[in-house]
């Protein structure tokens, strides 16, 4: 199991970067970075890839709608070339506020686009001339409005010819679809206790078509860490986030995460934090999260608990453990946790 963590620049975002970057040492191997409508996520990973010479450095993620399939095919290769070869690609349909408020598009065919984004990246890093028409069109024909466009190949030559393909998806429909044709899957706010009950039938079913020559999905998952006796208390910081995903991101009956928490079997916890937030009372909104759900997606207690926890990841089918060290040495939390996970 690799240990990676998610990027957090909501002050200075190269304060954060020197931070990520000084943890490499301690063992941290990738690092998340998250766009959202905050700063693009390219240019940080760039400018990580100059700060760091082994840990890998991925997008989490890119949606499929803001840029086009090439684009993110040139981002991705371009990481890569950067980083020598450290590129891992996180994509997805983000959600339609973002989409249709922040980027003006029409948040149509999410599992399309996705599909799509990712047949058509691997192309491009193989380096084949692109004649392709679906969602997108490569050319532009005639009768779209085309008239000089003709079909090309990538200009530069890629470091490598299968950049790592990572999919956020939640529903049954797009967890199907990433584990046929993803190398790797970033689920939000998971719980690994619960994981085989909600996205069990569709991480099968999505398998069994699977290409042989993709190996295994890679999963990524984790929380907040913290190690001690008394740091179980920091599960609570977990409330703030929850509540805002399953109260605020999206709209009544388009928030994915409050479909997630209802299948996880929190229903009318998620309909209260929901009404909740909606209505303006964050504070009242992360006190109504359940003790249960805080505690089951984080890695917060003491040396034994973290470690059990630990493993009841592992045993979800989490490859990759991704963490967020509170305290004043996450140096120190890191390079423990990643001794662990070597000793395993």
């Amino acid at each position: 199991m690799e240990l990676s963590l998610p990027l957090n620049y909501a002050g200075d975002p190269r304060a954060a970067c020197d931070q990520v970057a000084a943890l490499e040492s301690a063992g941290l191997d990738a690092v998340w970075v998250a766009e959202a409508y905050g700063f693009d996520s390219p240019t940080l990973m760039g400018y990580l890839a100059a700060r760091t010479e082994r840990m890998k450095i991925g997008a989490a993620i890119l949606n499929v709608y803001s840029r086009t399939p090439a684009l993110i095919a040139q981002t991705g290769a371009g990481l890569d070339a950067v980083s020598g070869g450290r590129a891992l690609l996180g994509l997805g349909a983000s959600g339609p506020q973002v989409v249709e408020g922040w980027h003006g598009k029409p948040y149509d065919k999410p599992l399309g686009r996705t599909r799509e984004t990712v047949e058509l990246c691997r192309r491009i890093w193989r380096r084949e001339v692109i004649d392709h028409h679906g969602i997108t069109d490569m050319p532009l024909p005639k009768e779209k409005g085309g008239k000089l466009g003709k079909p090309l190949k990538i200009l530069t030559r890629p470091v490598r010819d299968a950049i790592p393909l990572y999919v956020a998806s939640l529903g049954p429909a797009n967890v199907r679809m990433t584990a046929e044709i993803a190398d790797g899957w970033l689920p939000t706010l998971y719980i690994p206790e619960k994981a085989r009950q909600v996205w069990g039938t569709a991480l099968a079913e999505g398998a069994a078509k699977r290409d042989p020559e993709l190996g295994p999905l890679q999963t990524v998952a984790g929380g907040l860490l913290a190690i001690g006796d008394d740091a179980a208390a920091v599960r609570d910081m977990a409330r703030p986030q929850i509540a805002l995903y399953v109260g605020g991101m999206g709209a009544r009956g388009k928030n994915f995460y409050n479909d997630l928490a209802v299948a996880y079997g929190y229903e009318k916890e998620a309909a209260t934090i929901q009404d909740l937030y909606l209505s303006g009372r964050k504070r009242e909104a992360e006190a109504a999260v359940p003790d249960e759900f805080c505690e089951l997606m984080t890695l917060c207690g003491p040396e034994g608990y973290v470690r059990d926890r630990i493993e009841a990841f592992r045993e979800a089918g989490v490859t990759m453990l991704n963490v967020t060290p509170v305290g004043p040495e996450p140096a120190r939390l890191i390079s423990t946790v990643k001794n662990w996970l070597q000793g395993a």
